[in-house]
């Protein structure tokens, strides 16, 4: 009897273990949010967003994350990304050198601060297509939400890199 009750037991736990792969992601996609020192609103222009999605574009081949969707907004930036299997550096390191990246071309030299970007970055790992899908609406609305255009879609500084 006591041997059936740990056989249970052990089936039990083997049945909760199966349904880990539903909160662990092979390919997960991570939101991120990088703020302007100073939250100073200089990156919704045409410039700007030319070398943001040009540094973007170049994630892939250089640090091995995908990059989606994206909002730049006055004094931040939402996007979304996923690492290329086998070939990822950490995203910490990513970001970073993006953020060194996009900084360099859109600060002119010996002009104005020297920094652009905030130290961190908010990073937030989706867990389902309903998590993404949720995530995506607020940051496509974020325009509208402050002010800047009356519908979603006027808004000039969206860009998709890789996936959408």
């Amino acid at each position: 009897m006591r041997r059936r009750d740990a056989h249970v037991r052990v089936v039990g736990e083997l049945r909760h273990l199966r349904r880990l792969h539903q909160t662990w992601e092979r390919q997960p996609i991570y939101f991120i949010t990088a703020c302007v020192v100073d939250r100073r609103p200089v990156l919704a222009n045409e410039s700007a967003r030319l070398i943001l999605h040009e540094e973007w574009s170049g994630l892939r081949e250089r640090q091995g994350w995908a990059v989606g969707s994206c909002v730049v907004m006055p004094d931040h930036v939402h996007f979304f990304v996923t690492p290329v299997l086998g070939l990822r550096k950490p995203l910490s390191v990513a970001v970073g050198k993006w953020k060194e990246w996009t900084a360099k071309r859109i600060l002119p030299a010996g002009n104005g601060p020297r920094k652009l970007w905030q130290a961190e970055f908010f990073d937030h790992v989706l867990r389902s297509t309903e998590s993404r899908a949720e995530k995506w609406a607020y940051v496509r609305e974020n325009p509208v939400r402050a002010g800047l255009v009356a519908r979603a879609e006027d808004w000039p500084y969206s860009v998709s890199v890789d996936f959408a």
